[in-house]
This record gives C-alpha cells, structure tokens and sequence, in this order.
C-alpha cells in the first residue's frame, strides 16, 4: 500500500470570487487517494519583504506559518494568475520571505503549478517566471502535465464559485495523480518507500 501523500496548495490571488481560488477549492476532490490538499494562509497578511525587517524585527508569522506548512507538506501546489507577463508581487512576495527562513522549506520540495486566466493563454507567462524562481530555490518543479485554464469565466460557475468544466477537471486529475507519483519518485518519499 502506497504511503499517504500531504499537498499544501498555494493562491496567488487575493481577489473575492477568484477564479484561481475556485481552482484551489476543486482540488481535494480531484486528488487521486491517498492524496490530500490543504490550502495555505491567504497571503494578504505578509508585508512587503524588507532586508532591514528582516535584520531588525525577524521574519514575520505569516512566513514562519508558511515555511512551517510547507515542511510538513510531501509537495506544494502554486495556483496563480498572471499578472503583466508574470506572476502577481503577492505570490513573488511571499515566496522572497519564506526562502530567508533557515533550512529553506522549498529546497527539495516537488512543485505543481497550475494557472487560471480569462486570457486565451491561460497564465502561462507566470508559470514560466515560476518555474525560474522555484529553480533558484531549489525546489522541484513538476513538469507535465500542465494546467493551464484558459478563459476562466467560462469554466467557474460566477454564481457558487465552482469549477464546472468536466474537460478541465479531469485534466487536473490527471495531473493530479502523475504528480503523486513524482512525489512519491522524488521528493522525501522515496527514503520511506
């Protein structure tokens, strides 16, 4: 019998009624078993990352919560929108903070990401930046398949909040259950295993 594996998933919107949020909520039902998905702290509680906070008051609770989650956590889902080409400064913001806690929690961490956008692109500019950040904090990020909602208004019911879209929820799934097995190949699994 396989080991159980934690997920901690990760928004990068602070919008009511995001559509990335709605992605974030759909994503425990659509873990394959033995996967489970708890979402992080909303990230609107962290100041702006600052050297001399750091150096003069220490790190901040909302990061230390943060590292401390994602310690525990076997993988890490980011799901996020795109922002002028990128991914939003709350997301890049948060993840500046939490690389300055010691034994830095992403280092060796798989990575699943999943955008949300009502362009035709789907978000893929910020995964891409994503992808580059995670690859200076060591992280693992996971590489296919991807997820990309595109035209988001059309896949998440406005009036419940709900990913309806059965095309893409089954795509997540997918992805969802080749991610467990990455967990379970790369990530602190396998010592168990």
């Amino acid at each position: 019998m396989a080991e159980p594996i934690t997920i901690l998933s990760v928004c990068g919107s602070l919008r009511h009624g995001s559509y990335n949020a709605a992605v974030e909520r759909a994503l425990p039902d659509l873990a394959p078993k033995g996967m489970t998905v708890t979402a992080a702290p909303w990230l609107g509680e962290f100041p702006l990352y600052n050297f001399d906070v750091q150096q003069n008051e220490g790190l901040p609770k909302p990061a230390v919560l943060l590292g401390e989650l994602m310690r525990k956590a076997d993988g890490l889902v980011f799901v996020t929108p795109e922002y002028n080409y990128s991914l939003p400064g709350v997301l890049k913001n948060a993840i500046d903070w939490v690389s300055r806690l010691p034994d830095q929690p992403f280092k060796g961490k798989p990575v699943l990401i999943q955008s949300v956008s009502t362009s035709t692109l789907g978000g893929v500019r910020a995964q891409y930046h994503l992808r580059q950040i995670l690859v200076f904090v060591e992280a693992l990020p996971f590489n296919r398949p991807e997820v990309m909602v595109a035209n988001a208004e059309d896949k998440i019911d406005e009036t419940t909040g709900e990913l309806t879209d059965e095309p893409t929820r089954e795509l997540i799934r997918e992805q969802l259950a080749a991610f467990a097995d990455f967990v379970r190949e790369h990530g602190k699994l396998r010592a168990v295993a």
